[in-house]
């Protein structure tokens, strides 16, 4: 899955984020977790601009790529580290909800708090380019029809987005569907490209938009609240009618330690709203392949970390996913 664009420009607008709370602090460096390899994008994107950062912060600000097993040892990081505000981590869904969700982790979700979002990634229901189907109505008949061989979804393993909004899509419409799960997006890919599966929930980032331009994937419904601005003419999951309430990203922000101090996470919270009103910051947003986030106060953060765990779970819970 490529959620490197979105820790980049999580990177990005943390630095102005923290800015309020490093007052408070010492000559101690801040560090920001990443939890996953050095190398990408997110990594040598937030490593250039940190020049700039530190001088928002008057404070050294230090990336840490905390990499493995589905980004639950950075966020182990975050979790043991002192509850100052000192430590934070670029936060996702994956990490933080999915992860715990299929692997037994030191850590529950509920050990962190999200400060704020800083921007999201939305999903695209593409098939292969041979399936006989161009809607989502047809897409369901056709998984429907009696004789035939269900047809298959492929994911970055079990528990993972792919998996649980496949889940989702499968549970509200019915159908049966084969679960075939990968090692990476790259397998994933090529075997949908082949025709070696049927179709795939996948992250409308990196290098997705492009393949669906030149007719390597179908595009047959979006997971976004709205139409996709490049894909005008594809429909969001809700407007199909056959699913309510199918509203699905990858969304980054700034999360710290659940024990950190209500002051300092509202410090946290308002300088991360102002960086978000700000147009430039936006802008860089939107050049790291993501769509911006509205500002959010600290209630709604907490509201919004809170709906995304139950969510999640929900769907875990009516397929039977257990930690292994």
């Amino acid at each position: 899955m490529n959620i490197a664009p979105l820790l980049r420009a999580c990177l990005l607008a943390c630095g102005l984020a923290a800015a309020a709370a490093a007052q408070a602090q010492t000559d101690r460096p801040i560090s920001m977790v990443v939890a996953y390899p050095a190398g990408g994008q997110a990594d040598v994107t937030g490593r250039t601009v940190l020049p700039t950062l530190q001088k928002s912060l008057g404070q050294t600000m230090i990336v840490e790529n905390v990499a493995g097993a589905a980004g639950s040892i950075g966020a182990q990081k975050v979790r043991d580290a002192k509850a100052d505000g000192q430590t934070l981590l670029a936060g996702t869904p994956i990490e933080l909800v999915q992860t715990p969700m299929a692997l037994r982790t030191k850590y529950v979700s509920e050990d962190f708090r999200l400060v704020g979002q800083i921007g999201s990634t939305y999903m695209m229901l593409v098939t292969r380019p041979t399936l006989p189907v161009n809607t989502l109505a047809e897409l369901v008949a056709l998984a429907r029809k009696p004789g035939d061989k269900e047809l298959s979804f492929g994911t970055n393993g079990r528990g993972s987005i792919y998996h649980l909004v496949a889940e989702r899509f499968a549970q509200d419409t019915g159908v049966k569907m084969l679960h075939v799960p990968y090692k990476g997006a790259a397998q994933i890919f090529g075997d949908l490209a082949g025709g070696q599966i049927d179709l795939v929930f996948m992250p409308l980032g990196g290098p997705v938009a492009g393949m669906i331009q030149s007719g390597k994937f179908k595009p047959i419904a979006y997971t976004g609240p709205a139409r996709h601005p490049l894909f005008p003419n594809v429909p969001t999951m809700n407007e199909t009618g056959l699913v309510k309430d199918f509203v699905f990203d990858i969304w980054a922000g700034v999360v710290v330690p659940k024990a950190t101090p209500e002051a300092q996470v509202q410090r946290l919270n308002v300088a991360l709203a102002e960086a978000l009103r700000q147009p430039n910051v936006r802008r860089d947003i939107e050049a790291a392949g993501a769509m911006p986030s509205n500002p959010m106060t600290q209630a709604e953060a907490d509201r919004y970390y809170t709906a995304e765990i139950a969510r999640y779970r929900a769907i875990g819970k009516a397929i039977n996913l257990q930690p292994e």
